[in-house]
């Protein structure tokens, strides 16, 4: 599941972080002009203007009727926050409190419908 930014560079699309008049982009392989970050992670600083795209890309969900995004998958489970806006809701789905009126939680993937990606 996607949940950030992704930018497109030299025809084919990385995990991106934009950083001023800066674009990062990560790959899990070294590569010409890539950093290790961390064991599996490397990452190549390029200007903004150097880049094709840059779009942020949201996955959505309902769940048990509700609306979410997918923040994460992991074992057949989504990490899923709320954004239907009603506490009462949030509250009766057994969701955590993550931040003042986010809530979070884990759904089975196979209770999951509606799975959709945005680009923003």
């Amino acid at each position: 599941m996607r949940d950030g930014y992704v930018a497109r560079w030299r025809g084919r699309e990385y995990q991106a972080s934009p950083d001023g008049s800066d674009v990062r982009i990560y790959q899990p392989e070294p590569g010409d002009g890539f950093e290790e970050v961390r064991p599996g992670r490397y990452v190549r600083v390029l200007p903004v203007d150097e880049v094709d795209d840059l779009a942020y890309i949201r996955t959505t969900c309902t769940w048990q009727g509700q609306p979410f995004i997918v923040l994460a998958e992991h074992d057949g489970w989504l990490r899923v926050e709320y954004t239907g806006g009603r506490w009462p809701v949030a509250q009766s789905m057994g969701l955590e409190v993550f931040d003042f009126g986010v809530y979070q939680g884990w759904a089975p993937a196979s209770e999951v419908a509606d799975l959709r990606e945005h680009r923003v």
